[in-house]
C-alpha cells in the first residue's frame, strides 16, 4: 500500500512529506546524539588509541623514542608501558601517578599480558572500572615483532574514558527542546510551503475545468515559480488553440452545411420542375437533368475531397513512391487543361526545365499540381486570364511554381490560405470548388515532408510553390 493516499489534496501531501522528513531528521538526531553517543565515543576512543599505539611502534627504533613517547603521553593523556619479550620493562610512563590499571601494584598487567598472548588478533581492548581512580579506563595492548616474525615485546596503553552520562543527559534535554521548536517551525513552514505550491495549481485546476466546459477565455496564472508558470503558459496556449479549433469547427460545419445544402436544394428544385413543368418538354427536361447531373457531380466532388482530406490527415493513406520524370508529368497535367483553356479563354503557360527523375508518390504530386492550377484559375483576373506553371531544377530539388494574375492576398491572410474552406475575398466572380483544394495540397506535401508556401502582393497575383527534394541522380537511375 502507498505511504500516502494519492487522492489526498496536494497541499496535504506536501505537508505530510515535509513532516515525514522532519521526523526522520529528529530520529537520526536522537539516535546519534543520545542513544548511540556512548557507543560512538568508546568506538572512536579505541580507534584513536590503536593509532597512538602504531605511532609508538614506528618510533621504537628512534634514538629520541623516550622524548616522543613522553610528548604523546602528555598530549593524549595516556599511560604507556613497553615490555620486552620476556616481560622486562623497557619504557614506562604514567600520568596518573601510577594509579592506572597497567602501573598500579593492584593492576592486572599480568592478566592483560596473558590475554594478549592468547589473542587471535594479537591485540586486546578492555574497558575496565578502576577503583583507585573511580573512573572507567580503557586498556589497549598489542604485540611487537621482529622482522623475522618473532615476538619482540609488548606495548600497553591506558587512558581514561570520560563519563558521558551527564553529557547524554544534557544533550537529551537540549534535543527535546530543539525537537519541540523545530516541530513547531516545521509545521508552520510546511503549511506555508504547501499553500505556496498548491495555490497556483488549484487555481490552474479551476481554470482547466472551466476550459473543459468550453470556456476558452479562462485565464491561467502561474504562482511565481517556474513549473507553475510553464504549466499556466502551456494551458493558455492550449486554450487559444482550442478556441481556434472550435471556431474552425463551426466554420467547417457552416461551410459543409452550405456546400451540401446548395446542390441538394438545386437538385430537389429541378427534380420538382421536371415533375411539374418540363416532364413533357424534352428540351427543358434535358436542361434540367443536366443541371441535376452537374450538382450531383459537385456534391460527389465535395464528399470525395472531404474523405480524401480526412484520410490524409489521419495517416490512413500511405505514400506509394515511384521514380518518374517530373517534367513529363507536368506536361501531361497542363495538357489536360487545354480544353478548359479553349472553352473559358484561359491561357496556361508551362515553362519546363530539363528532364529530372524524382522519387515520390506520382498520383499525389499530380493532384497537388492540379489543385494549384485549379486555384490559380479560380483567382486569376477576369481581364488577364493567364496562369504560369514553372519547373526549376535547383541544387536542393525541383521547385514547382504556379502563378496567377489575380489581385493577390493580404499579408495577414497568407497564413490562413491553406486552412480548410478558407477562400480569399480578392476575386471578381464566383469561385468554383470545394474550398478543400489547398488543404489537400498541404496534407500531401506534409506527408512527403516537402517545403511549400505562397508569395503574394496585392495587385500582382500570387505564386504557390513547393520543392521536391527526392531527386534521383543519374548514377542511381542507371543502377535501377
Amino acid at each position: 500500500m502507498p505511504i500516502i493516499d494519492r487522492n489526498l489534496h496536494l497541499g496535504v501531501k506536501i505537508w505530510l512529506f515535509f513532516m515525514m522528513f522532519v521526523c526522520i531528521v529528529f530520529l537520526l538526531m536522537w539516535l546519534f546524539q543520545v542513544i548511540f553517543l556512548e557507543w560512538f565515543y568508546e568506538s572512536f576512543k579505541m580507534r584513536d588509541t590503536a593509532k597512538i599505539a602504531q605511532q609508538l611502534i614506528v618510533a621504537c627504533n628512534d634514538e629520541d623514542f623516550e622524548t616522543k613517547a613522553e610528548d604523546i603521553s602528555i598530549q593524549n593523556e595516556i599511560c604507556i608501558e613497553l615490555l620486552s619479550d620476556n616481560g622486562k620493562i623497557l619504557y614506562s610512563n604514567c600520568i596518573y601517578d601510577y594509579h592506572c590499571l597497567i602501573h598500579s601494584e593492584s593492576g592486572g598487567l599480568y592478566f592483560y599480558l596473558k590475554d594478549l598472548e592468547s589473542s587471535s588478533t594479537n591485540t586486546i581492548s578492555r574497558r575496565m572500572f578502576d577503583t583507585d581512580m573511580q573512573s572507567e579506563m580503557l586498556v589497549y595492548g598489542c604485540k611487537l615483532y621482529w622482522k623475522n616474525g618473532e615476538v619482540a615485546g609488548y606495548l600497553f596503553l591506558n587512558t581514561k574514558l570520560a563519563p558521558v552520562e551527564s553529557t547524554v543527559s544534557i544533550l537529551k534535554r537540549q534535543t527535546m527542546m530543539i525537537t519541540g521548536i523545530l516541530s513547531l517551525v516545521g509545521i508552520l513552514l510546511s503549511i506555508l510551503i504547501a499553500k505556496y505550491i498548491s495555490r497556483p495549481l488549484t487555481q490552474i485546476t479551476r481554470s482547466a475545468k472551466r476550459l473543459a466546459h468550453g470556456d476558452y477565455l479562462a485565464k491561467f496564472e502561474g504562482g511565481g515559480y517556474a513549473e507553475a508558470d510553464d504549466l499556466a503558459e502551456a494551458l493558455t496556449y492550449a486554450a487559444t488553440e482550442l478556441s481556434k479549433t472550435e471556431e474552425m469547427q463551426r466554420d467547417l460545419i457552416a461551410n459543409v452545411s452550405h456546400d451540401l445544402r446548395t446542390p441538394l436544394t438545386m437538385m430537389k428544385a429541378y427534380a420538382e420542375m421536371i415533375r411539374d413543368l418540363s416532364g413533357d418538354n424534352p428540351l427543358k427536361r434535358e436542361q434540367h437533368l443536366n443541371i441535376i447531373i452537374e450538382e450531383t457531380d459537385r456534391l460527389s466532388l465535395l464528399v470525395n475531397d472531404m474523405l480524401d482530406l480526412s484520410k490524409l490527415e489521419s495517416g490512413t493513406q500511405k505514400l506509394n513512391r515511384t521514380t518518374f520524370d517530373i517534367a513529363v508529368c507536368m506536361q501531361e497535367i497542363v495538357h489536360r487543361y487545354e480544353g478548359i483553356s479553349e472553352q473559358m479563354g484561359y491561357h496556361i503557360y508551362f515553362m519546363p526545365d530539363e528532364s529530372c527523375l524524382v522519387y515520390c508518390d506520382e498520383s499525389k504530386i499530380n493532384r497537388v499540381i492540379g489543385n494549384l492550377i485549379n486555384n490559380a484559375i479560380n483567382y486569376t483576373s477576369k481581364e488577364n486570364k493567364q496562369v504560369f506553371v514553372t519547373q526549376k531544377n535547383t541544387p536542393v530539388g525541383v521547385r514547382i511554381e504556379v502563378r496567377d494574375t489575380g489581385d493577390g492576398i493580404e499579408e495577414d491572410k497568407i497564413k490562413l490560405i491553406f486552412d480548410k474552406y478558407y477562400r480569399s475575398e480578392n476575386h471578381k466572380r464566383e469561385v468554383v470548388g470545394t474550398g478543400l483544394g489547398l488543404s489537400i495540397v498541404k496534407a500531401i506535401l506534409k506527408m512527403h515532408e516537402y517545403d511549400y508556401g505562397v508569395n503574394s502582393k496585392l495587385g500582382e497575383g500570387s505564386t504557390f510553390w513547393f520543392v521536391i527534394r527526392d531527386v534521383v541522380k543519374d548514377d542511381e537511375s542507371q543502377n535501377e
